[in-house]
């Protein structure tokens, strides 16, 4: 049971080995299902983000392996699901407001909570951070993607929950205490309280 670097993942118990087949079972609904529908065709040039049927020239046209002949030919992946990041997509849908469980439901599929579930949680955070650290142009330059798929518009978080916000402060808080060296035996009180809560075990359910 490990938790990835975030303000949110890690203060759940996280098996990666359990998530990854779930994460592999939104890839797979993307690649072959979402990314030929109408639906999401339509919403992704609303928000101006290529799918991957549409990358040229390293276009994936489904999740099927590729002979190994025809991929190092063709310059494309080897055979195997191909390495199609799901997250510049998360990152699109937080940062314009539409990331609703039924969108999310489009682009990824039934497993999409157990599966992307975790790093849109994450997502959201690290989306306020963003707010915080700079002004609206700074956030829109960390969510532009150069240079054709820059993002169209901003919107605040959506239906921010109380918890989500006091994660993102403690995690704040330990962030500006790293900046300053105030860190392991020289973190503040505070932060050591809040440490050693997180340390404690938990229930593997989140």
């Amino acid at each position: 049971m490990i938790g990835p670097a975030g303000a949110s993942i890690t203060e759940d118990i996280f098996d990666i080995f359990e998530w990854y087949p779930r994460y592999q079972s939104c890839q797979r609904y993307f690649l072959d299902d979402a990314q030929h529908s109408v639906p999401i065709q339509a919403l992704s040039a609303f928000l101006n983000i290529h799918l991957p049927f549409q990358r040229q020239p390293s276009l994936v046209l489904t999740s099927s392996p590729v002979s190994a002949s025809s991929s190092s030919s063709a310059g494309l992946t080897p055979p195997g699901l191909p390495a199609v990041s799901l997250i510049p997509y998360i990152r699109r849908l937080v940062a314009t407001g539409m990331d609703f469980p039924g969108v999310l439901h489009g682009f990824f599929g039934d497993d999409w909570g157990s599966g992307v579930g975790p790093l849109h949680k994450q997502e959201r955070l690290n989306y306020l951070f963003a707010a915080k650290s700079g002004g609206w142009a700074s956030v829109k330059k960390d969510y532009d993607m150069s240079p054709l798929e820059t993002i169209p518009f901003l919107c605040p978080l959506q239906e921010p929950l109380q918890a989500e916000i006091e994660a993102t402060e403690r995690s704040w808080s330990q962030w500006l205490a790293m900046e300053d060296w105030m860190v392991g035996p020289r973190a503040p009180d505070i932060l050591q309280d809040f440490l050693s809560q997180d340390s404690r075990p938990r229930s593997a359910c989140c």
